[in-house]
């Protein structure tokens, strides 16, 4: 009976290990964005550019719209991330060269979000989803508030 129950909690012990590790290898998939390369984009002698508190918020609120909402309604999601776009359009106050390198990053920002907008099919919105949040990631690479 010992070796029975010693039996089960190894099988069981083996069973859990090999769950642990296929959940936290796809965690991993779903979360690892990569940057995307913009031509024109530079760091500021290897350092982050500033950007301003409202930009820098609105970045935060798109970022998490991208990752939390599971629509498959691209005008949905596109009216979601459009009016954070709203928000940093209105709000900028950046000057400089600082200020040139955002608009760097925020075009394809806003025009991925203005395709989004006609996408019908759930393939094409996770395809564009998926950049948008390389896009995002790229923000976070060469911007600090």
């Amino acid at each position: 009976m010992l070796i029975f129950k010693i039996t089960i909690m190894k099988n069981s012990f083996i069973v859990f290990l090999l769950v642990l590790a296929f959940s936290c290898k796809n965690e991993t998939t779903k979360t690892d964005i990569q940057a995307l390369k913009v031509e024109g984009l530079s760091l500021n002698n290897n350092e982050k550019w500033i950007a301003n508190e409202e930009t820098h918020i609105g970045m935060n609120r798109i970022d998490s719209i991208l990752k939390t909402n599971t629509t498959s309604n691209g005008k949905i999601l596109g009216d979601a991330l459009s009016k954070q776009t709203s928000y940093i359009i209105k709000s900028c106050d950046m000057t400089g060269e600082a200020h040139n390198q955002l608009h760097v990053i925020l075009i394809p920002i806003l025009e991925e979000i203005t395709a989004i907008k006609d996408v019908e099919d759930i393939s094409t919105l996770k395809k564009k989803k998926t950049t948008l949040m390389g896009l995002t990631a790229t923000y976070f690479d060469h911007f600090k508030n």
